[in-house]
């Protein structure tokens, strides 16, 4: 049986954090072990919203940076960037031209920003750009060419795989032959979520983030800023309900978290001790990939030359795509 292809697109907006690590980002790269994986930035979906091009740039290889510091192995699996096919592109123009606009007023990114405008007594459309209105059929073209089987996708974002689905059916039906593969989404139902320093999800919306891969100094006086209650040393703890020891048992042993949460209850064990011993735990779990991090940060020209890599190989995926697609709808 022939392999099948999963796809993930990473989007550069921001600084990625521990949260993405353990919830995103090591579940992603595992999916190399099943699939031919592909995994691209999607630049050109950030334009949406990063309209400075020294951020963008920046947040590109931030992200290339961090998924290889993770462990993505270029060799291994397809990295590159969205913008290097232009093939894409040109795939986006032909399936617009079989996406019902109907189908696009329905989409939750669009409506989302129109029931926001509507909150404050303005425009429907005001400030929403074409960008973000077609955002779900690029991303269809992201998906279809390359034959993607599975794409991995939270909650948020299984409707605009439904969308590509619709719009790879219509295609197919006008042209009776199966031109694009319909993909699956891929939705754990055991995504990890990671408790920021205040309790919240950790969201750089929240700002309440563990910025990946910073340097050790600033990662223990991010930790020391977890939010905790006012009770002393001796005083009786609830582990289940303290937000510091939910991040402490994601990173300590299964033994050593026990012993913390029975201390926690006895009483003696102070925040401050805690917060001391998860920074060594983070601080030594992200350490390999800090290495790699800076190194990639420090010299561009060998993350650029990853990427341009990978870029051929998806090439060889998506031209002959498209010229099949070109060739059945008379081009």
């Amino acid at each position: 049986m022939q392999q099948q292809t999963a796809l993930t697109g990473i989007k550069p907006t921001g600084s990625p954090h521990i949260g993405n690590l353990l919830g995103a980002i090591q579940p992603a790269i595992e999916m190399a072990k099943d699939y031919k994986a592909l995994y691209f930035i999607a630049d050109y979906h950030a334009l949406n919203a990063v309209k400075n091009p020294a951020d963008l740039q920046s947040q590109i290889a931030q992200v290339a940076a961090t998924w290889l510091a993770a462990g993505l192995d270029p060799e291994q699996v397809i990295f590159y960037r969205q913008s290097a096919i232009s093939e894409v592109f040109e795939f986006t123009w032909i399936l617009s031209c079989f996406t019902a606009k109907g189908l696009m007023n329905r989409a939750h990114s669009y409506k989302d920003a129109v029931a926001k405008n509507e909150a404050k007594a303005n425009d429907p459309d005001f400030g929403i750009n074409m960008g973000l209105y077609n955002y779900p059929i690029l991303m269809a073209a992201d998906i279809l060419l390359y034959s993607a089987h599975k794409v991995p996708v939270g909650q948020d974002q299984k409707q605009h795989l439904e969308i590509a689905r619709d719009i790879g059916q219509a295609l197919n039906q006008n042209y009776g032959q199966d031109l694009v593969v319909l993909p699956e989404p891929m939705i754990t139902e055991e995504v990890k979520t990671i408790p920021g320093l205040d309790g919240r999800k950790m969201s750089k919306s929240y700002d309440n983030v563990i910025p990946l891969f910073q340097p050790a100094k600033q990662l223990k006086k991010r930790i020391s800023q977890i939010v905790t209650d006012s009770k002393g040393v001796d005083e009786a703890k609830d582990p289940d309900t303290c937000n510091l020891f939910q991040i402490f048992k994601l990173f300590a042993p299964p033994a050593r978290a026990a012993e913390v949460a029975a201390a926690y209850r006895k009483g003696g064990l102070g925040y401050g001790q805690v917060k001391g011993e998860l920074f060594e735990l983070i601080d030594a779990f992200v350490a390999p990939g800090r290495e790699k991090y800076e190194f990639y940060m420090a010299h561009p020209k060998e993350l650029q030359e990853i990427l341009h890599a990978g870029a051929a190989k998806a090439r060889a995926i998506a031209r002959p795509k498209l010229d099949q697609v070109r060739s059945a709808i008379g081009i």
